[in-house]
């Protein structure tokens, strides 16, 4: 018991102050609901009490003030050196994203779990797809994914983390289900079949490659603004709208 408790109190600090921000999660898991199966959709319909996918998408942030929960705060990402991939890398003994998506996968998939635990890991794989496309979350250790790489941000206190997170979301403007609908329909379907093609670790390399250059893109304290936004936003949407087609590919194969 006494090893458990000192488990719950390290596990926090290894963990990121911000997580990609609830309007990011929610257009994923809109562009996601448009893409289910008849079947997928009537199986998550009924774990999620007739909730939405983009309604579901941030309760695995929502649980991080829950200490009880601490064990799957390593959960939300994964980090290794920009130079290696993600196999060639020494993996944390408290688990990461990949193995978080794997988890959850197969539980939803084991006939023996009870629907209370579908619920639960449904609720956090929607969230963990999410959190693969967001490229500072395949970022190093040693920064905590850009956590302390502090920048300005509109003149105002941020860091490079919450930046990807959060702040240009904002600055955009648009509610979740405006972007989504609009990244979902300026989408072909050819496109899409090409974007879901691929292994979870395959889109994990993607983002661990967008960080790589994101981390080149600023200097610690550079003044952000328009002519950033201007230049990554196209990123910025290609991961959401990714994180979405993807995350309904992998819920059809769940409820086949």
């Amino acid at each position: 018991m006494r090893s458990l408790l000192v488990l719950l109190f390290l596990i926090p600090t290894l963990s990121f102050a911000n997580i990609w921000g609830r309007t990011g999660h929610r257009v994923t898991g809109h562009i996601a609901e448009k893409h289910l199966s008849k079947k997928a959709k009537k199986a998550i319909y009924e774990l999620l009490d007739g909730n939405s996918l983009a309604f579901a998408s941030t309760y695995a942030d929502e649980i991080k003030s829950d200490r009880s929960f601490s064990n799957y705060t390593p959960w939300h990402y994964v980090n290794y050196p920009l130079t290696k991939k993600y196999h060639e890398s020494k993996k944390s003994e408290y688990g990461n994203l990949v193995t978080a998506i794997d988890d959850c996968i197969s539980i939803l998939k084991d006939k023996n779990s009870s629907k209370e635990d579908k619920v639960f890991y449904l609720k956090l794989l929607i969230h963990f797809v999410g959190d693969l496309h967001q490229p500072m979350h395949a970022g190093r250790a040693a920064d905590r994914g850009g956590n302390d790489i502090q920048v300005q941000w509109f003149g105002q206190g941020s860091n490079l983390h919450a930046v990807w997170d959060t702040k240009m979301l904002e600055s955009y403007g648009m509610s979740y289900y405006e972007l989504g609908d609009e990244l979902d329909r300026s989408t072909t379907k050819k496109e899409r079949k090409t974007i879901v093609k691929g292994t979870v670790v395959d889109w994990l390399e993607e983002s661990h490659d967008y960080a790589n250059e994101l981390y080149s893109s600023v200097g610690v304290g550079e003044k952000l603004g328009y002519s950033y936004s201007y230049k990554y936003n196209p990123i910025l949407f290609e991961r959401l709208k990714k994180g979405g087609f993807r995350l309904a590919k992998i819920l059809n194969e769940v409820f086949i």
